[in-house]
């Protein structure tokens, strides 16, 4: 059993920061990939960044690419977004994923998911 808990969202203006949280427990290990998607309203969920387990190589989505930086610390089974100059396009809901194996930002690639934090950017 794997949980994942996500927090850190809420509401900033427009150029503000957050930084999400996603705190893992259970079955799960340093080894594992660690995702951030996000949906916002009437779309389909997007994989935002990822970071490789033992590596902690990182990768991209172009419409975060400088804005976002994903980090994690394996000894807390944490990992973080750092999320900085937010417009009013990236508000959605956030989600943490983990997998074992696989490591992209295709949502059908991972097995855990968290439930969600809320980020409202406004203008």
């Amino acid at each position: 059993q794997v949980q994942l808990v996500e927090s850190g969202g809420g509401s900033v203006q427009a150029g503000g920061s957050l930084r999400l949280t996603c705190a893992a427990s259970g079955f799960i290990d340093s080894s594992a990939c660690m995702g951030w998607f996000r949906q916002a309203p009437g779309n389909e969920r997007e994989g935002v960044a990822r970071i490789r387990g033992l590596s902690g190589t990182t990768y991209y989505a172009d419409s975060v690419k400088g804005r976002f930086t994903v980090y994690r610390d394996n000894g807390k089974k944490t990992v973080y977004l750092q999320m900085n100059s937010l417009s009013p396009e990236d508000t959605a809901m956030y989600y943490c994923a983990a997998d074992r194996a696989y490591c992209g930002l295709q949502r059908s690639g991972y097995h855990y998911w968290g439930q969600g934090t809320q980020v409202t950017v406004s203008s």
